[in-house]
């Protein structure tokens, strides 16, 4: 049987689960590796700690959340609001993409309210474009994926809007109702968070608003108690042909929206 392998690269610890751990974990029942990586540290995430302090506390909180969901887990690259689309961060990225060898690669929407989570994804994008190229090197170096074909998603934004209040429709959408009780425990690890997003964004519980999003997305389907959603990249320099493997893996789970219109 050929090893199959998924990367989830966000902005955040707590923005895996926040936003498509429910993916993550249906794809493991189904026996897929997972890898976790979040780019920053999320040193800026409190009111009461230092800097050092909140590194150090969010850290270990992502290591146990992807404990949890059975993922490999990758330390971060840079600090908070020091991500911005850099040959640096590029290298260094590629280098864990290679590493991990993905099929699939789960990222933030392009469009989000957060700049932090739209340089993810840009980085993320050209990360998995770089998987195949031996000609480009990265930090530390690894050697390129021959004949590797990688699918790149990205999930909703933080209230399904983009940074202009526009509202973003899903490609598709992936039933999670049968995980959302373990969705809440990977989130609930994140326990340092709590204060700082009732405070900042006015979450009165991160958990509630994340279950609050989860449902609104399994109305949008007409099929599901509880999704996730997805727009899939095209698969133009990440792959020979046009492949939905997020489809392929977990069939009746998994619905194209049949309102998302390609040609407008």
């Amino acid at each position: 049987m050929v090893t199959k392998n998924a990367i989830a690269i966000v902005a955040h610890p707590d923005d895996i689960e926040f936003l498509f751990a429910g993916t993550m974990l249906q794809l493991a029942a189904r026996g897929w590796n997972l890898h976790y990586i979040t780019i920053a540290s999320g040193n800026c995430g409190s009111l009461d700690m230092d800097a050092e302090e909140t590194r150090q506390v969010r850290q270990d909180e992502a290591q146990r959340a992807a404990a949890y969901l059975g993922a490999k887990y990758y330390p971060p690259l840079c600090d908070d609001l020091e991500i911005v689309y850099s040959v640096d961060l590029l290298r260094r990225l590629s280098s864990v993409i290679r590493s991990a060898a993905p099929h699939i690669v789960l990222t933030h929407s392009p469009e989000d309210y957060m700049v932090d989570h739209m340089e993810t994804s840009r980085l993320a994008v050209t990360a998995a474009f770089t998987h195949g190229m031996p000609n480009f090197v990265t930090d530390p170096s690894t050697s390129h994926l021959d004949e590797h074909q990688t699918s790149v998603y990205h999930a909703m934004p933080h209230g399904l809007r983009d940074g202009l209040r526009k509202k973003v429709i899903p490609e598709s959408y992936v039933d999670i109702s049968s995980v959302m009780d373990s969705k809440r425990v990977t989130l609930a690890e994140h326990k340092s968070q709590h204060s700082w997003l009732e405070s900042s964004q006015g979450m009165n519980s991160y958990l509630m608003s994340m279950e609050d999003m989860s449902r609104e997305l399994g109305e949008m389907s007409g099929k599901f108690d509880y999704a996730e959603g997805w727009r899939r990249r095209s698969h133009l320099g990440f792959s020979r042909t046009e492949e939905d493997p997020l489809s392929e893996a977990l069939g009746e789970l998994y619905y194209l929206n049949p309102e998302y219109n390609l040609d407008n």
